[in-house]
C-alpha cells in the first residue's frame, strides 16, 4: 500500500512537472537560451582578452617598457606583436558574436518548435539571401580577416585608405575605424579598402626638397645640409631614432628663380614627423648662418618631389 501510495505521489509530481512545462517550458527556455549566450559571448569575449593582455604583457616585460608607447624604442617586430595581437583580438571578439548569436537564434528556433527540417529550409533561404543581397557583407568580412591576418594594418598604425587617412582606433569584421588628424574618427568598410599605405612598418624616409637662390654655391650648400642632418643624427635625443646616416642626392630640379636639392634621412616610422620638423627647423637655422636668402616657393614649380632616388 505504501509503495502504491509512493507512487501515485511520484505519478502526480512528474504530471505537475509536464503541466508545467507544458505552459512555461517554451519562455523559461529562450530566456536560458539568451542567457546562456550572454554567458558564453562572456566567457569567450574574457579569454580572449586574456591571451591579448598575457601577450601584450610579455612583449612590454621583454622590452622594459612601461607602456605600449615606450615600445617605440623596442625593437619593431615587438610593436607590431603589440597591434597585430590587439587586432586579431577585436576581430575575433566581433567573429564570436556572430557565431553564438547564430546559435542562440536555432536553438530558440528548436525550443519554439520548428523543426529540423525548416531549420534546414531556412538555413538555404539565408544563403540565398546572402548571395544575393548580402555579397557586400560578406566581401567586407572576407576582407576584414585578410588585412588583419596578413598584417596590412594593426591598431595603432598610421595608415592611408584612400578616403581616410589617420590612426586605426578598431578593426573590426565589417569595418575599420581610422581617426585622422583632425580628430574626425572614420568607419571605413572593410571591403571598401582596395589598397592599404601603412606607415608604421618598417622604416620611413624624411623628404627635405630645399630652394635656394639660382646662384648659390651648390657645393657649399649640399655639405652644409649634410653636416646639419648628420649632426642631428648624432644626437642622442634622435640616435636611436635616425637608423641610417643623411644623404644628399643632389639638385632635384632648376629653374630660372631657383635651385632645389633634396636631402634625406631615413628614420623609425614612429618618427618620421616629429624627425621631419626637427630637421627642417635646423635646416633653416644653418642657412641662416650662410646669410643665404631663400626665394619664395610661391615662384617655384619642383618636378620630381614625390619620385625615389
Amino acid at each position: 500500500m505504501l509503495t502504491a501510495a509512493t507512487d501515485e505521489t511520484t505519478a502526480t509530481g512528474w504530471a505537475a512537472v509536464a503541466e508545467w512545462w507544458e505552459s512555461w517550458g517554451q519562455p523559461v527556455g529562450v530566456l536560458l537560451a539568451i542567457v546562456g549566450a550572454f554567458v558564453a559571448f562572456w566567457i569567450v569575449r574574457a579569454a580572449i582578452g586574456r591571451v591579448v593582455h598575457g601577450v601584450v604583457s610579455g612583449v612590454k616585460r621583454r622590452a622594459d617598457a612601461a607602456d605600449t608607447e615606450a615600445l617605440s624604442n623596442s625593437p619593431l617586430a615587438q610593436v607590431r606583436v603589440v597591434q597585430r595581437t590587439r587586432a586579431i583580438g577585436s576581430v575575433l571578439n566581433t567573429l564570436a558574436a556572430w557565431v553564438i548569436g547564430a546559435l542562440a537564434l536555432i536553438l530558440i528556433l528548436s525550443i519554439l518548435g520548428v523543426n529540423a527540417a525548416s531549420l534546414v529550409a531556412m538555413a538555404g533561404f539565408l544563403g540565398a539571401a546572402a548571395g544575393v543581397g548580402a555579397q557586400g557583407v560578406i566581401k567586407d568580412f572576407l576582407n576584414g580577416l585578410f588585412m588583419v591576418f596578413e598584417d596590412q594594418l594593426g591598431i595603432g598604425d598610421v595608415v592611408d585608405l584612400g578616403e581616410a587617412s589617420g590612426v586605426v582606433e578598431s578593426v573590426g569584421i565589417r569595418v575599420t575605424q581610422v581617426r585622422d588628424v583632425h580628430g574626425t574618427l572614420w568607419y571605413v568598410r572593410n571591403g571598401e579598402i582596395v589598397r592599404v599605405g601603412n606607415e608604421s612598418q618598417g622604416w620611413a624616409r624624411v623628404i627635405i626638397d630645399q630652394a635656394v637662390p639660382y646662384d648659390v654655391d651648390i657645393d657649399r650648400v649640399q655639405e652644409r645640409l649634410l653636416e646639419i642632418a648628420t649632426r642631428m643624427s648624432e644626437d642622442p635625443a634622435w640616435l636611436h631614432r635616425i637608423i641610417d646616416k643623411p644623404e644628399v642626392w643632389g639638385v632635384e630640379s632648376v629653374s630660372s628663380e631657383a635651385i632645389v636639392i633634396r636631402l634625406v634621412v631615413r628614420t623609425k616610422a614612429s618618427a618620421k614627423y616629429e624627425a621631419g620638423r626637427e630637421l627642417r627647423r635646423r635646416v633653416k637655422l644653418g642657412l641662416d648662418d650662410l646669410g643665404l636668402h631663400l626665394p619664395s616657393m610661391q615662384s617655384i614649380v619642383v618636378k620630381g618631389m614625390e619620385q625615389s632616388k
